[in-house]
């Protein structure tokens, strides 16, 4: 052997040891996780017991599962309504937080403290914070209820209203939050807006790579404050967009410390959430292959979503 070979030779076995951590890591940390729970899902297995080859009854039973599709219809819910809410408030607070201020930089800090805080914690406060009877919150809104509930049902009393609908009115209260199943969701979809701080410092960023020359071609054309910001910042930020909503869908399908800690999927499972029902399934329940099953259909719907995300940036994504 020449010794160009001998040192070819030790060069490669030197690269693969500095490879090896890594290649390890993956295979025994993903490769192999992976390749378990797909076989798992074909198979009745409670992490007791070895699994039992049962073919595809964990996924046909999903159908038959109302638990499994009440937490899918809640996570398609979510997902719909959140992403899209929490895009167009990060964009807004990204516009603002980029016009020229002496404070700028203490208000985009302000911004984005909440996004560092553990999501567990978050839960807790603002569960305490939203409580029905001892939150800070009601007891604000105690107040101006009463308020408004008097002078609508003064109006309604003019205009001959129902004696039961005025009487309503006059004890109108705040909303019970998260004890209240029709208020629970949306209490959920409009807490998962308090941590947009990262999404608006990716804004930022895409914000100050636009070039100048584009503004400056624009007021010279007479474009107002609307256009420029319809015809050139929304355009060039067009990338960015999707970059945040394809990272928004598969967190949206995956969100489960905010809820799990605040409801616990109620009242009456109406925030029930997708991953919180596989960690049911899989941890409390012990079914371990239905979980696995649940998993692989979490896994096909967010490349799905993320398919359909790509092949419709075509149409709307300009990169420069």
């Amino acid at each position: 052997m020449s010794a160009y070979s001998r040192i070819t030779w030790r060069d490669q076995l030197i690269g693969m040891a500095f490879a090896a951590p890594f290649i390890v890591g993956v295979a025994v940390l993903l490769v192999i996780p992976l390749g378990l729970s797909f076989y798992y899902s074909f198979c009745h297995y409670t992490m007791l017991t070895p699994p039992i080859w049962i073919g595809l009854k964990n996924y046909t039973h999903l159908i038959s599962d109302d638990a499994f599709v009440r937490s899918l219809l809640n996570t398609c819910l979510f997902s719909a309504v959140s992403v899209p809410l929490a895009l167009a408030w990060s964009l807004f607070l990204a516009l603002l937080l980029n016009v020229p201020n002496r404070f700028r930089n203490i208000y985009r800090t302000i911004v984005f403290i909440p996004s560092l805080l553990p999501l567990v914690a978050t839960a807790v406060i603002w569960r305490w914070m939203l409580s029905p009877v001892h939150g800070p919150i009601n007891f604000v809104l105690k107040f101006p209820c009463r308020w408004v509930g008097g002078l609508l049902a003064d109006i309604a009393v003019a205009f001959h209203a129902a004696p039961a609908f005025v009487h309503a009115l006059r004890h109108l209260k705040p909303p019970l939050w998260l004890a209240d199943g029709n208020w629970a969701m949306t209490t959920i979809i409009l807490l998962s807006l308090w941590g947009v701080g990262q999404t608006v410092i990716i804004f930022l960023a895409g914000l100050d790579e636009i070039p100048l020359e584009l503004y400056e071609s624009a007021a010279l054309d007479g474009a107002t404050g609307w256009r420029r910001l319809r015809h050139v910042t929304l355009p060039m930020l067009t990338p960015v967009i999707f970059f945040n909503l394809v990272v928004g869908i598969i967190a949206s399908w995956q969100v489960f410390d905010l809820p799990y800690v605040m409801t616990h999927g109620g009242p009456g499972r109406s925030t029930l959430f997708y991953s919180m029902y596989l960690f049911e399934a899989g941890f409390q329940q012990l079914r371990m292959g239905a979980a696995c099953a649940m998993a692989w259909v979490q896994l096909v719907i967010i490349l799905l979503l993320t398919v359909i995300a790509f092949w419709s940036a075509r149409k709307w994504v300009h990169y420069r």
